[in-house]
């Protein structure tokens, strides 16, 4: 399953390897979907899993190494600081205690921050059951995209000024059917409340990546991964 936050709150796309046709789900909590009736083996989601305690010049480690492969898509991968700062409330804590557990002292992005609620959840999960939570893999969608475009990463971006970009989505619904085998009307977000179409797409890039880690073909950065204090993997897997 590649799952991707939504303004619904998660939505998970299964992919079977006996070839039943993919599946969509949403869900508000990311915990409802490990209870569905198809329990996925493999999991790869586009949210931060792992945090350190404190954050070093090359930061928590799988940005820096995803970013430099991803030209002018780089942006996407937002830098993560500290385990005690994605716990604050506020922005301006983060902010704050980012910098006191980074060198150098780095502040916190908004888009980051946005993120924080997201990441949280994963992080009691993983801290609760990190033994056995193995099948969760963190991922990014624009990763998967590179290596479905022969490893270059792509020319149009998603969205433009927060707007949807329909060059950009295109491209990305070719490959995803060229490449990942999705059938067209599939990679559609119309009929799901709260699920916008880079979500839905992001999401089917995320499963993809998960039946590569299924069948051992997939990448991590960096390799083998590292791992926070909790003994929680650090890696983004393409």
């Amino acid at each position: 399953m590649g799952v991707d936050g939504c303004a619904a709150g998660w939505v998970g796309v299964l992919r079977d390897l006996r070839g039943q046709p993919p599946r969509v789900h949403v869900a508000r909590h990311f915990a409802d979907l490990l209870i569905l009736r198809e329990l996925p083996s493999f999991v790869a989601i586009d949210i931060p899993i792992g945090l350190p305690e404190r954050i070093g010049e090359a930061g928590r480690g799988p940005e820096a190494l995803l970013r430099a492969r991803l030209g002018e898509r780089q942006s996407s991968v937002f830098a993560i600081p500290s385990r005690a700062a994605v716990y604050c409330d506020s922005y301006e804590e983060a902010c704050r205690v980012a910098a006191e557990t980074s060198e150098p002292a780095r502040m916190v992005s908004k888009q980051a921050f946005f993120l924080f609620p997201k990441i949280r959840e994963l992080d009691a999960l993983m801290q609760a059951d990190a033994g056995n939570a193995y099948f969760l893999h963190e991922s990014h969608p624009e990763g998967a995209f590179m290596t479905m475009n022969d490893g270059k990463p792509l020319a149009e971006p998603k969205k433009r000024r927060g707007s949807r970009h329909l060059p950009g989505l295109e491209l990305r619904r070719d490959l995803l059917t060229r490449v990942a085998g999705y059938e067209r009307p599939f990679l559609h977000a119309d009929l799901l409340h709260g699920v916008g179409d880079d979500d839905l797409l992001d999401a089917c890039a995320c499963a993809w990546t998960a039946e590569r880690i299924a069948l051992g073909t997939a990448v991590s950065y960096p390799s083998p991964p590292l791992a926070d204090a909790h003994g929680i993997p650090i890696a983004i897997w393409t």
